[in-house]
């Protein structure tokens, strides 16, 4: 597999292609989004993030995997760039803009919830593994279907992060589901990046995004 390392509005970010890319060819797309242990501005340490070294087992993998890396605390604090980056993605002339998907783990998994809820209308579905949100504004997510994955015996971030955001989306009318390890802490990663199965499922889904989203909370009094 062929990696590169460019800079996407001010962040650096490795992308890999997949094997017999083609240029002018369109693929499918994961957007990836790390956790606080790859921060920093040292790719060598996202390059080796499990996302790329466990999704490398998989054969005749079509997909082109997109990272930035974060430079700062979190992903809120270059959330703008973030959103950018994923239009910028989206646009690309090697991206099928009706697969473009999403995954997160931990501190990339409250981001990838955000980015989403933010940008709905780009991603096609979404992976937000052990990562959490807010859950009042889970109706971003009714035309996102979701897969989210968190280790039953997480104690930095609680399954409940999970539970709550996934039944939020499905209270608003949309499609999402839970996987809990039961034996699982943290790491409920490698599990998930290990598992064909997750990125059929990404690949069975293609962008029905672009319908109306209504936004109940604009001149609600009861919401602030």
């Amino acid at each position: 597999m062929i990696y590169d390392i460019i800079e996407m509005q001010g962040l650096k970010t490795v992308i890999r292609y997949p094997d017999g890319f083609e240029k002018g060819k369109k693929y499918p797309v994961v957007f990836f989004c790390h956790g606080a242990g790859s921060r920093g501005s040292n790719t060598t340490v996202l390059l080796n993030n499990p996302f790329f070294k466990y999704t490398e087992i998989h054969d005749d993998f079509p997909f082109v995997m997109v990272a930035p890396q974060c430079p700062s605390d979190s992903w809120f604090d270059v959330f703008e760039s973030l959103q950018k980056i994923a239009f910028e993605v989206s646009n690309a002339d090697y991206a099928d803009s009706e697969r473009i998907y999403l995954m997160g783990v931990s501190m990339g998994g409250y981001g990838s919830w955000q980015l989403a809820m933010a940008q709905p209308k780009i991603f096609a579905a979404m992976v937000p593994i052990c990562g959490g949100g807010m859950y009042w504004n889970a109706g971003r997510l009714i035309n996102v279907p979701v897969w989210a994955f968190h280790g039953k015996l997480d104690t930095c971030v609680f399954p409940v992060e999970s539970e709550k955001m996934v039944d939020a989306v499905n209270k608003h009318g949309g499609s999402a589901k839970l996987t809990l390890y039961p034996d699982c802490g943290h790491d409920s990663w490698t599990y998930t990046f290990r598992n064909r199965e997750v990125f059929e499922w990404l690949l069975s889904h293609k962008n029905s995004n672009a319908k109306e989203l209504k936004n109940i909370y604009v001149g609600a009094k009861a919401f602030g």
